[in-house]
């Protein structure tokens, strides 16, 4: 077992990838680095925190790009954004099985706030016009930063996300929350509460991650092959579902005590204040995926 938030952005694609099938599209040979952290004094990294290219996944070709963590914590700036961008115009022309993103992101980086913020929407434009055009694109999220911000947007427009139980999803970070509203709003030190209200577990139980896997390389590989195989072209049907549960939690909840509780709660899981000491496996049987 090789833990996958442990593991570097390269390390990961060369785990969940067919062995020595992955091409770099601008390597850190090429030195293409971002224009706007120099002039801020800020080091900058020749990949700008991003690895593009195109591999197989059990034999069928696929386009990926698995953001460096390590790096600015995997913030989109511009020359990141582009890549990813350029990764999905690409396959619009090319057309591969699917395209797969391992995505790790605090969200924008507030050095390249403005081109960030233009580079995410660009990113998200590019995801559902993939998707229109009947490739699927599946996300997996298992890094230490997490998904957050813009990324967390890009996430969701997805067709198919894959998350372990320490995995985070989710619009705006703790820290960020804590910081615009108080701690009282959000104790960002409270780990068991950042968890489960972004964490894969929460996720899975709310219907915003399709597949719930351990913390192993080998296990996000076997859940991406089978979004792989399982890949379905968005249906009328399947947008009138999504909406049905983002409508549902959207009503107050009554209970005055842990909202997260009290939704797993309501989502019909029977013993909710349980859930944070359940396993992988046994949260599986859970929740609206199970």
């Amino acid at each position: 077992m090789i833990s996958y938030v442990e593991c570097t952005a390269r390390e990961r694609l060369a785990q969940v990838l067919d062995p020595g099938t992955f091409h770099e599209w601008l390597p850190p040979s090429a030195r293409v680095t971002s224009p706007h952290l120099a002039q801020l004094g800020v080091p900058s990294a020749f990949d700008d925190g991003v690895a593009i290219g195109r591999a197989t996944l059990d034999g069928h070709p696929i386009f990926v790009a698995a953001q460096e963590g390590e790096f600015m914590g995997g913030g989109v700036g511009e020359v990141h954004g582009a890549k990813l961008v350029g990764l999905l115009q690409r396959a619009l022309r090319e057309r591969p099985k699917a395209v797969l993103l391992l995505a790790e992101s605090g969200g924008v980086r507030l050095h390249e706030a403005n081109a960030g913020l233009i580079a995410v929407s660009e990113v998200m434009r590019a995801v559902l016009d993939v998707r229109a055009a009947g490739i699927p694109v599946i996300v997996l999220i298992g890094g230490a930063n997490g998904c957050f911000g813009g990324m967390g947007i890009v996430a969701r427009c997805a067709d198919h996300i894959v998350m372990s139980d320490v995995g985070r999803l989710a619009m705006s970070g703790p820290e960020v929350i804590e910081a615009s509203h108080g701690v009282e709003e959000f104790d960002s030190r409270d780990r068991a509460l950042v968890w489960r209200t972004t964490g894969g577990k929460h996720r899975w139980l709310t219907g915003d991650c399709d597949a719930l896997v351990e913390d192993d390389v080998s296990a996000f590989r076997r859940a991406a092959i089978a979004a792989l195989q399982a890949a379905q072209a968005v249906t009328l049907q399947s947008l009138e579902t999504e909406h049905a549960l983002l409508t549902e939690r959207l009503r107050p909840l009554d209970d005055n005590g842990d909202q997260a509780i009290a939704l797993w709660r309501r989502l019909g899981v029977a013993d909710a204040a349980r859930v944070p000491e359940m396993d992988v496996a046994e949260t599986r049987t859970l929740g609206v995926n199970a």
